[in-house]
């Protein structure tokens, strides 16, 4: 039996914004993965792995990955590229392990201002990615795992297919 992985929307619920319209449904859907950003350009290695992951399993999406600060492109910038793209909803999905000032505050102001400058485009803000219990669960069990300390009941490469 294969493995079930959750999808994207399934490891975040929607916070604030609108349902997209409903005959907007052709209109391609746009995804924000939004990291804090660094100096270190290596530092966007993962999220640049995590984008890609994104892409391969939702084509259909147009997804992009962007930066809260350091880094380029920016969330602005993203959202802008999006909107001009002709999507109608653009997810928001903050790639942070908490909610932290930058999650609580920072990014739902950001996201009111992408509101105001596209107002053709609904952005919906989710909530930071490592507060969902799969994510919280896979970094238990890769911690598990880089330790030697895994189970057989924590081990990933253990569970059944």
């Amino acid at each position: 039996m294969k493995e079930h992985t959750p999808t994207l929307a399934a490891l975040a619920s929607p916070q604030g914004g609108a349902a997209a319209p409903a005959d907007d449904r052709a209109a391609p859907q746009g995804l924000i993965l939004l990291a804090h950003g660094a100096r270190d350009p290596a530092w966007a290695t993962p999220f640049e792995a995590l984008a890609a992951h994104v892409r391969a399993a939702a084509p259909q999406a147009q997804t992009r990955l962007a930066f809260l600060e350091l880094m380029a492109p920016g969330l602005p910038d993203a959202a802008g590229e999006l909107a001009r793209a002709g999507c109608a909803l653009v997810d928001v999905v903050p790639v942070f392990l908490g909610m932290g000032g930058h999650v609580r505050r920072d990014v739902p102001a950001q996201v009111e201002a992408l509101r105001a400058a596209h107002p053709g485009t609904v952005f919906r803000l989710h909530p930071a990615l490592g507060e969902a219990p799969a994510v919280i669960a896979a970094l238990a069990d890769a911690a598990l795992a880089a330790t030697g300390l895994a189970t057989s009941t924590t081990d990933p490469e253990s569970r059944p297919r």
